[in-house]
C-alpha cells in the first residue's frame, strides 16, 4: 500500500525544493559577481599596464630623440677650431646627417607608436634630404605621412610635396599642397601651404601665383604671411 503523503508534508517540500532552487540561483548570481568583478580587475590592471609601460616607452623615446637632435642641431667646427668640453660638434656636414639619421631611425624603429618615435622619422627623413639621399627621405616621410598622428602626417605630406617641387615632380607636389589646403593642420597652416603652392607656380605660371598671392590677401590680411605675399607678388614676372 502507497504511502500516504500528508498536505503538509507536500508543503514542506515545496519550500525546500524552492529554498535550494533559490540557493543555486543566488550562488550562480555570486558566481557571475565574482568572474564580473575578476574581469574587471584584470582590465583594470591591463589597462594601468599598458599606460604604465607605454609612458615608460615615450620616456625611453624622448631621450633618445633629445640626443639625435642634439647631433642634427650640432655645430660646425673648422678642423684646427677647439671643441668645447661637453659640446656635440663636427667637422664635416655629412657625417654629422649621417650619425643624426641613423639615431633618429633607431628611435623610430624602437618607438613606432610613441610621439618622439614619429617624429624622429620625420627628422631621419630631414638628415636623408641633407645627405642628398632624395629617395630614402621620400619613403620615410610617405611613412609618417601614412601612418603617423595627424598633425605629423601634415608636417610630413607638406615636406614632402616640398622635395617633390625640388625634385621636378611639380604634379604630385601640388596634389600635396591641394590636400593640404582642403584640410589644414594645426602644425601646417593653410596659408603657409597656400604661399608654398603659390611659389611653386611663380615660374611658370605667373597668373595662377599672383591669384593664390592675392588671395591670401584678403584671406589673412595684416599678417606677416600676408606681407610676404604682397612682396612675393611684387617679385612676379611681368610685374615692376
Amino acid at each position: 500500500m502507497a504511502q500516504h503523503i500528508s498536505r503538509k508534508e507536500l508543503k514542506k517540500d515545496e519550500v525546500r525544493e524552492t529554498l535550494v532552487h533559490g540557493a543555486d540561483i543566488v550562488f550562480s548570481h555570486q558566481q557571475l559577481t565574482l568572474y564580473i568583478v575578476i574581469l574587471a580587475i584584470v582590465v583594470a590592471l591591463g589597462v594601468f599596464g599598458w599606460r604604465t609601460y607605454a609612458e615608460r616607452q615615450t620616456v625611453k623615446a624622448a631621450a633618445g630623440y633629445g640626443d639625435a637632435m642634439r647631433v642634427f642641431q650640432a655645430r660646425i667646427r673648422t678642423p684646427l677650431e677647439p671643441q668645447v668640453p661637453g659640446e656635440i660638434t663636427y667637422v664635416d656636414e655629412k657625417n654629422k646627417y649621417t650619425d643624426a639619421a641613423q639615431k633618429f631611425e633607431d628611435v623610430a624603429n624602437k618607438y613606432p607608436r610613441t610621439h618622439p618615435g614619429q617624429l624622429a622619422k620625420y627628422y631621419a627623413a630631414l638628415s636623408e634630404e641633407h645627405l642628398g639621399k632624395n629617395e630614402e627621405a621620400k619613403k620615410l616621410l610617405q611613412s609618417v605621412a601614412d601612418g603617423s598622428e595627424e598633425d605629423f602626417a601634415a608636417m610630413a605630406r607638406f615636406e614632402l610635396a616640398q622635395l617633390y617641387d625640388r625634385t621636378g615632380q611639380g604634379d604630385q607636389a601640388v596634389k600635396l599642397y591641394q590636400q593640404l589646403i582642403a584640410k589644414p593642420g594645426l602644425l601646417v597652416p593653410k596659408a603657409v601651404v597656400m604661399l608654398a603652392l603659390a611659389e611653386h607656380y611663380g615660374a611658370n605660371n605667373p597668373a595662377e601665383a599672383g591669384k593664390i598671392y592675392a588671395q591670401i590677401k584678403s584671406e589673412y590680411p595684416d599678417t606677416p604671411i600676408a606681407e610676404q605675399a604682397d612682396q612675393d607678388l611684387a617679385l612676379l614676372p611681368g610685374k615692376i
